[in-house]
C-alpha cells in the first residue's frame, strides 16, 4: 500500500508534466486537457492511498521508496511519454488494482475492495487515453509509433519485476486482460506483455542461479 501511494504521487507528477512541458505545437490542447483530468484522478488516488495505508496499518514514510516509476513517466518525447506512462505504467496499475480488489474480496474487506474498484475504473480510462492519443499522434508516422511501442515494451519488462506480474499462477499480480482490452489493448498486445513477463521471470531465475553457483564455488 505504501508503494502504491508513492506511485500515485509519481503518476500525478508525470501527468502534470505533460500539461506543462510541451507547447501547443508539440501536442494538441485537447491532449493537455485529458492529462489535466488525469491529474485530478491521480490526486484523488493519493488521498485514497493515504487512507488505505492507515486502514491497513501503515504510516506514510514507514518504508523507503524509489523514483524509477517517475523516471519512466517523464520522457522528453510526448509520444513515448504516452506509451511509457499511460500504456505501460497505468497498464501495470490496472493489473495491480484488479489483483488488490480480488484480495479485498477474499479477505472480506469491503473498504479495500471498494477503493481498489474505484481506482481501477480510473486507470482503465487513463490507459484508454494513452491508446487513443498514440494512434492519433502517429497516424501518419508509423516509424514513430513503433519507436514508442518499443519504449513501452522496455518499460513493461522493467516493471514486470522479474515475474512479479504475469499470466501464470506463480505471478502474484495477474495481467488483467479484460480491463486491458477495454483500455485499447488487443489480444496480441496482451499476449506480448505476458511473454515479456515470462522472459523477465526466466532472466531473474537465471541470475539467481548464477549467484548461487558463484557462491558455491
Amino acid at each position: 500500500m505504501h508503494g502504491i501511494f508513492v506511485g500515485e504521487i509519481q503518476a500525478l507528477e508525470g501527468a502534470g508534466g505533460a500539461c506543462f512541458d510541451f507547447g501547443d505545437d508539440e501536442i494538441p490542447f485537447a491532449l493537455k486537457l485529458d492529462m489535466a483530468r488525469q491529474c485530478w484522478d491521480e490526486s484523488r488516488h493519493v488521498e485514497l492511498s493515504c487512507k488505505l495505508a492507515a486502514h491497513m496499518g501503515s504510516d506514510i514514510g514507514e518504508y523507503g521508496e524509489s523514483t524509477f516509476l517517475y523516471a519512466a513517466a517523464i520522457n522528453p518525447d510526448p509520444v513515448l511519454r504516452l506509451t511509457g506512462g499511460n500504456r505501460a505504467l497505468e497498464g501495470l496499475a490496472i493489473d495491480v488494482f484488479s489483483s488488490m480488489k480480488e484480495f479485498g474480496e477474499s479477505t472480506d474487506d469491503p473498504i479495500l475492495t471498494f477503493c481498489e474498484d474505484w481506482m481501477l475504473a480510473d486507470e482503465v480510462t487513463h490507459v484508454k487515453m494513452g491508446s487513443d492519443w498514440l494512434r492519433r499522434l502517429t497516424e501518419k508516422d508509423p516509424e514513430r509509433r513503433e519507436r514508442a511501442l518499443e519504449f513501452q515494451r522496455t518499460v513493461d519488462k522493467v516493471f514486470s519485476l522479474g515475474g512479479f506480474r504475469g499470466d501464470s499462477e506463480e505471478n502474484p499480480i495477474q495481467i488483467t486482460r479484460r480491463f486491458r482490452e477495454l483500455a485499447g489493448f488487443s489480444q496480441e498486445e496482451n499476449d506480448e506483455i505476458a511473454e515479456i513477463s515470462r522472459q523477465a521471470m526466466e532472466e531473474a531465475r537465471a541470475m539467481v542461479e548464477m549467484a548461487n553457483a558463484a557462491r558455491a564455488s
